[in-house]
């Protein structure tokens, strides 16, 4: 059992109080700023790829509050980071809302609110949400987080109808003219979350708990196979050596990445990252075929807690741009920004 699976087993993970006890639990001793060394930045990735290898809608969700939080830290003036950390750390739950809610942006003007997001993780569950939204005179995006209690907008459920990720509750939010409340803070300057390499490197710690997702997976396949006396099937044995191989290959290529991080320019990491991501997801579209494969129709049942998994990956691989990230890669490659050792 994980450590994330052992601190949080036996609790119900659609009660309300779960997500706040959840995080709470789950960020203890972890750095909540942007490591400064490898130690503190694996300590970090691997809190996650167990989350990930436990329950991946809770991943997603602590991965958008180690976000939000290393962004406050990064970007905030030090009270306001300081004020903010100290509610998380009190049981304040964070996430990042980026994307734009089409033809209704997220607009920001005279301490006023109106638009919205799509793809809002964690909508009603979350305490505080760290949006970027248009201002008047600028082309860059201002930051601000917003206590949801205080400012909450307007959540659209009926949207995210997809096949795994429910309990993420991702869904569409939109704010009608909403004042800015003395609870809510603006973080930074204009296109301070677009900035390199902070922007791109940090996917690292979704790639991460794909990785473990992908652990996961192994692990609901191995524990079928045990129960029904299958494993020793020379061609069972063989699929769960090859997803074996392909989970260990998706938990490497993160701490390599990791690594390198410390070591090389940053203006790498951005390609470096983008390469993790591509290997953790060909990792996991594979790793999902052997498990059908290995498991059969049973892989389907809802009633298996591996059919729930499965679908919960095949959602969380779906990140923007897959074919953007392998340019990039190519890109630094030809440039000869990235490298190969053993």
């Amino acid at each position: 059992m994980t450590d994330a699976a052992h601190h949080l087993a036996g609790r119900d993970r659609t009660a309300p109080a779960f997500l706040p006890e959840a995080i709470t639990r789950l960020q203890h001793g972890l750095s909540l700023v942007d490591p400064t060394d490898l130690d503190a930045c694996l300590a970090l990735l691997r809190r996650l790829y167990d989350v990930g290898r436990y329950d991946l809608p809770l991943a997603r969700l602590f991965e958008g509050h180690i976000d939000a939080l290393q962004i406050i830290a990064r970007y905030a003036d030090a009270e306001t980071a300081q004020q903010l950390h100290d509610q998380a750390r009190n049981g304040a739950t964070f996430g990042v809302w980026n994307a734009p809610l089409a033809g209704e942006p997220l607009r920001l003007q005279n301490g006023v609110l109106t638009g919205g997001k799509a793809f809002a993780s964690g909508a009603g569950l979350i305490s505080h949400a760290l949006v970027s939204a248009q201002i008047a005179g600028s082309t860059h995006k201002q930051l601000a987080v917003i206590d949801l209690q205080h400012t909450p907008p307007a959540i659209d459920r009926a949207w995210w109808q997809v096949l795994g990720m429910q309990r993420s509750q991702t869904h569409l939010v939109h704010w009608d003219e909403a004042a800015l409340g003395k609870n809510d803070a603006l973080i930074g300057a204009p296109g301070d979350y677009e900035r390199e390499p902070w922007l791109s490197a940090g996917a690292l710690r979704f790639v991460a708990a794909q990785a473990g997702g992908i652990a996961g997976l192994f692990d609901g396949v191995r524990a079928h196979l045990v129960a029904r006396n299958r494993a020793d099937d020379p061609h069972q044995a063989a699929r769960l050596g090859r997803l074996y191989g392909l989970a260990d290959s998706a938990a490497a290529v993160c701490r390599r990445t990791a690594t390198a991080m410390f070591d090389t320019p940053p203006d790498s990491h951005p390609a470096g990252v983008a390469n993790a991501r591509s290997v953790v997801l060909d990792a996991g579209e594979q790793a999902l075929v052997l498990a059908q494969q290995s498991v059969g129709l049973s892989a389907f049942f809802e009633t298996e807690p591996l059919c729930a998994h499965m679908a919960d990956l095949m959602v969380y691989l779906r990140q923007p741009a897959p074919d953007a990230q392998r340019v990039k890669v190519g890109a630094a490659a030809a440039h000869g920004q990235l490298g190969l050792s053993l």
